[in-house]
């Protein structure tokens, strides 16, 4: 799969999981991917914990399912509506849960680049995300990033230190297909803008 292919082809999953094993070497192969991110200063500050215990995706399940019904009831009307429909997670579906947490002591007090812009570590755990999917896509594997959680929980449900965050739980694994459309756009919620609606040149101009 060429580059722009992975890149148009990646979706977030859900549904889609088929339970069937991750041989080792590809795992290693979309980890190394994402551990050859670009970070500020060569800081590296990401962590991925490994997730396969049922105990651990059924207690994180539940707790998604809470904050999904905390979302839900804060619509109304047609929002609502179109949310019942969505599904947020594949949690138990997926064959491996892999939690990722940034690290701003990771690197130092001085990282080289970031005294201006605090949040450029956080950028750069978050182009580690990126690259993990569009590895995983190359390799055939769905990944769904979920974000309907509190931080303290997912925290201390895989035993991370207090001064790490963590930013996301991606469900990965084998897949019997990936959706053309994404759920999103496919559901009604909203749909892909085009290039031009985001396009500026020189400066900023209200549209």
């Amino acid at each position: 799969m060429e580059l722009y292919d992975a890149i148009n082809r990646r979706r977030d999953t859900r549904a889609e999981f088929n339970g069937a094993p991750i041989e080792d070497e590809v795992l290693t192969r979309v980890l190394s991917a994402a551990h050859a991110a670009p970070s500020v200063g060569m800081s590296q500050p990401w962590d991925y914990v490994l997730v396969r215990s049922d105990e651990t995706r059924r207690a994180f399940r539940d707790h998604v399912a809470a904050e999904r019904d905390v979302f839900a009831a804060s619509l109304e009307g047609e929002r609502a509506d179109t949310f019942s429909k969505i599904k947020v997670e594949g949690i138990l579906e997926s064959t491996l849960g892999v939690v990722v947490g940034y690290d701003p002591t990771r690197g130092g007090s001085n990282v080289l680049g970031r005294h201006a812009i605090a949040d450029a570590g956080l950028y750069s755990a978050v182009c580690s995300i990126q690259n993990f999917w569009l590895a995983a896509t190359q390799e055939g594997l769905g990944v769904g990033w979920v974000s309907f959680y509190r931080e303290e929980f997912l925290r201390d449900l895989v035993g991370m230190p207090s001064h790490v965050r963590p930013i996301a739980w991606l469900c990965v694994g084998p897949v019997s297909e990936l959706p053309d459309v994404p759920d999103l756009e496919r559901f009604g919620w909203r749909h892909r803008s085009p290039l031009d609606t985001v396009l500026h040149e020189e400066r900023y101009t209200a549209r």
